[in-house]
């Protein structure tokens, strides 16, 4: 069952832990009857430049509820929605391994509720956890990555799932290996070379076509924030200038419509880099467009 006090979950849902009163902006804490689900993962354990990010799912939620429900890109609202909000992972305190598994383990008892799951954090390294489980009931799941970074590392600073080793690890448990790299901006002359080897780098004008080519295979959305411009969203450890403004993530989103997306995650926001709390707005605003984008997407 899930748990909606402030005491650990238990079976089926175990992994996941309500530790504060905090939701997203008229999000549900039964997640019955609803068909997307909301979890956080307060973790930057392997933060290589400026931490944070383990208070990116409070802020996000804080900030939520100064945006309207109605968004008039995709003429939606959110009141017309059943989405949950589930809570924060347990996450151990350490090394990024037992959190990785611990994501992995509450993104499958999200989708065993037939919710599609939509991942706040928190550092990128946990992605891995949760593209494991969803790759899982999808094989030919595609994962399409919005980042500064290429974060194909094998290791960095001694850890093989540190945030800069992101999609390496993805790749791992990615059965399809089928990944898309948008506007790749930063990365090592051996990662920039693979991107091109394997044809994964895309520019923002190429992303229609590439998602139609894969139309009606399930895609899996990771958001990087530090794939928009410091001049933007400077409350992020790793800021990447050259970046993007939200006119592109629209286009991105509107890519998105149509197409089967099963599950996203939105990370790297470290909100005390920000004071005047723009940033979190930003990614409040992101998960906004990801929920309702969540809800509308054809069934699997």
């Amino acid at each position: 069952m899930i748990n909606h006090s402030n005491k650990a979950v238990g079976t089926p849902t175990s992994g996941l832990l309500v530790t504060d009163g905090g939701v997203f902006m008229g999000a549900r804490r039964d997640p019955a009857g609803c068909s997307v689900a909301l979890f956080g993962v307060a973790y930057d354990g392997t933060t290589s430049f400026r931490p944070g990010t383990r208070f990116g799912p409070a802020a996000i939620r804080a900030v939520s509820e100064g945006l309207e429900t109605y968004d008039p890109q995709l003429d939606r609202d959110l009141a017309d929605v059943a989405y949950a909000d589930l809570g924060a992972v347990d996450c151990p305190h350490g090394a990024p391994e037992p959190v990785v598994e611990a994501v992995r383990r509450a993104t499958e008892a999200v989708l065993d509720q037939n919710l599609r799951p939509l991942m706040l954090g928190g550092e990128h390294s946990i992605s891995s956890g949760a593209v494991a489980a969803v790759a899982a009931r999808h094989p030919d799941l595609v994962l399409l990555q919005l980042d500064a970074h290429a974060d194909l590392r094998d290791s960095w600073l001694g850890s093989r799932h540190s945030h800069a080793c992101a999609m390496r690890r993805c790749l791992e448990v990615l059965p399809s290996g089928t990944l898309l790299q948008l506007d790749i901006r930063s990365g090592t002359r051996e990662e920039f070379a693979e991107l091109r080897q394997e044809q994964r780098l895309l520019q923002l004008a190429q992303l229609p076509a590439a998602l139609d080519a894969l139309r009606g295979r399930p895609i899996y959305l990771t958001v990087d924030l530090d794939w928009f411009d410091p001049a933007v969203l400077p409350g992020t450890g790793t800021p990447e200038p050259g970046g993007f403004c939200w006119a592109d993530f629209a286009g991105v989103v509107a890519a998105l419509q149509g197409q089967r997306l099963v599950a996203a995650d939105v990370v790297e926001l470290a909100p005390a880099l920000d004071p005047s709390d723009v940033s979190s707005v930003l990614a409040a605003k992101v998960v906004r467009s990801l929920i309702l984008s969540l809800a509308a997407a054809p069934a699997p």
